[in-house]
């Protein structure tokens, strides 16, 4: 994939150039972190100058990088995708998500937060992490179905075949006696 890369910036060389698409969440990364540090707490001193630094820069290095799920995703994407999921119940399957959802295909609460639950409960209390997930017996919406697992399977077509495909048996077209 071919993608603009900054080599100079302020008269520093950067030798092999950063991403244009990095330096841009870097700089709202760090203008949203720092903008909310700076209104909520001011400027800092020079012992919380880790805590307005680190954090965006974290985001920016390790979300800048391309995802091992999918090979067009940065991380930062798949972690917006994982969060939006979490939060409402909702595997984005047909272009991003533009495909809305019926309520039926929503998966309840309880079964999107398995994981987390015992650590949920050991941090916030057995009757508090219950509340959040909604009791044994709730569900958030009745389920639709089984769940449907996708698996794509890759094939390869040789040009024997195509030429089979393409030209039925029996056809002679664009051939003249």
């Amino acid at each position: 994939m071919l993608e603009a890369r900054q080599h100079e910036l302020f008269g520093v060389d950067l030798g092999q150039g950063i991403s244009r698409r990095t330096m841009l969440l870097g700089a709202l990364t760090f203008t949203l972190w720092d903008g909310v540090g700076l209104a909520v707490f001011g400027v800092p001193s020079l012992n919380w100058l880790t805590a307005y630094f680190l954090p965006p820069l974290l985001v920016t290095v390790l979300g800048a990088q391309p995802s091992t799920r999918c090979d067009r995703r940065t991380v930062l994407a798949g972690w917006v995708i994982a969060g939006q999921y979490q939060v409402t119940g909702h595997r984005p399957v047909i272009r991003g998500g533009r495909a809305v959802a019926h309520r039926s295909e929503w998966i309840p609460r309880r079964d999107r937060w398995e994981r987390q639950a015992p650590a949920l409960a050991r941090t916030l209390g057995a009757a508090t992490a219950e509340r959040l997930l909604g009791g044994a017996g709730v569900q958030d919406v009745p389920s639709a179905g089984p769940v449907v697992e996708m698996t794509a399977t890759a094939r390869l077509y040789g040009p024997d075949y195509l030429l089979n495909v393409a030209a039925p048996r029996g056809s002679k077209k664009g051939r003249t006696r």
